[in-house]
């Protein structure tokens, strides 16, 4: 199984560096990549470019890094710039967001999926050839940069609607998903990227599946802990609707716990349904939260091949 780290995360009373320290763990144990989400912290794009300076194999990407507030020409430099400094190892995850958190910064939240379609086509031009001349619907924009060191690097788009995975499949190299469940997966995501991918002429798109992953003997405890970590998430209406098509009331349902067996069975379910990697967010069950990482970091690099 190709297996990611979705990380992140800075411990309590920890420097911020200490990520860093993180990522190289994680390429010493043989994880194929190591993902950061852009949230209310730390700049994940900088962040990557620092443990790119410390690691040498691990792919390095950002799950996802929202468009709305950032022009496609000043991401598409920085991008350009982190995946020159981390010897081509960035995967750029962007995404439209959320509506709530996209009009709190006095911004528009329409049309993502043209809005997706634009953004990528104005990156991809800007950091392959280093030059952009493009007139849309969103963006009009005639400019370039030149980056030592420059090439190309994967773009994948976090995509759950239709019209956001046909645009993906089109324009990007494939979708990093995030509380979307396995039956969704099979049925919806999986054909309708790879479809729109081939139509475009376009390799088979990468589907990178997020997840949250605990081994714990106790299943229900630590679906009851997934459940507190992460409620919030079922209140937003774009997770809401992954929920709901998986049946599920509360988005900490969707974690992926068990003993060894069990989540050995449920993460080969998902590459079944047309995953191309997992990338998973360990979190802790139980009194021991510190055994309880070690125990599913222990199993999931059994699991890598």
């Amino acid at each position: 199984m190709k297996i990611g780290i979705y990380g992140g995360n800075v411990r309590r009373n920890a420097a911020l560096t200490s990520l860093v320290d993180e990522v190289v763990r994680f390429e010493d144990a043989g994880f194929s990549s190591y993902w950061m989400p852009q949230v209310g912290t730390f700049d994940a794009l900088t962040m990557i470019a620092l443990a790119g300076q410390q690691t040498s194999s691990i792919e390095l990407g950002t799950a996802v890094v929202p468009t709305y507030p950032r022009h496609p020409n000043a991401l598409a430099q920085q991008a350009a710039t982190v995946n020159a400094l981390t010897g081509g190892r960035l995967v750029l995850g962007i995404g439209p967001s959320h509506a709530p958190g996209i009009e709190a910064l006095g911004l528009q939240y329409r049309s993502p999926a043209r809005h997706i379609r634009e953004y990528v086509t104005i990156i991809r031009s800007l950091t392959a050839e280093g030059s952009v001349d493009f007139e849309g619907s969103m963006y009009r924009i005639k400019t370039g940069f030149s980056c030592p060191d420059a090439q190309p690097f994967p773009i994948v788009v976090s995509a759950l609607a239709p019209l956001m995975l046909q645009a993906a499949g089109e324009v990007a190299d494939g979708t990093v998903t995030w509380m979307v469940g396995r039956n969704t997966i099979a049925s919806h995501t999986a054909p309708r990227i790879t479809e729109a991918a081939a139509a475009a002429g376009r390799p088979d798109p990468r589907i990178i599946v997020g997840l949250p992953v605990c081994v714990h003997d106790d299943r229900e405890q630590a679906t009851v802990r997934a459940q507190q970590i992460f409620a919030g998430y079922g209140n937003l209406p774009n997770y809401r609707r992954q929920l709901d098509a998986e049946g599920l009331k509360q988005a900490g349902q969707m974690a992926v716990v068990g003993n060894e067996d069990q989540v050995s069975e449920s993460l080969a379910a998902y590459f079944e349904a047309g995953a191309t990697e997992v990338i998973a967010s360990v979190y802790p069950s139980g009194d021991d939260s510190r055994g309880s990482f070690a125990r599913t970091h222990a199993l999931l690099r059994r699991l890598l091949k």
